[in-house]
């Protein structure tokens, strides 16, 4: 079975009814998770442990959505 990587990030939006980072310096990442469920375990912690604070929203991304192992690399990609 194929890895399912997720990476779990946040940090203090401009406006809470979008997506835009107040200051993408200061992005909180709390890691990469090798599944799904590990993923939303710490993005659930991380979203009670802020939320106080109307403006700090944390997200989920789907790291293996964006790379398609049967594809071939680009060449930037093989330059690592």
């Amino acid at each position: 079975m194929a890895q399912r990587l997720h990476l779990v990030f946040g940090g203090e939006l401009i406006d809470p009814s979008k997506t835009a980072f107040k200051d993408v310096d200061d992005i909180h990442v709390v890691g990469i998770f090798p599944d799904y469920q590990s993923a939303r375990d710490a993005w659930k912690a991380e979203a009670q442990r802020t939320v106080d604070n109307a403006h700090m929203r944390y997200f989920i991304a789907h790291l293996h959505r964006l790379r398609d192992e049967e594809a071939e690399a680009s060449s930037t990609e093989e330059l690592g």
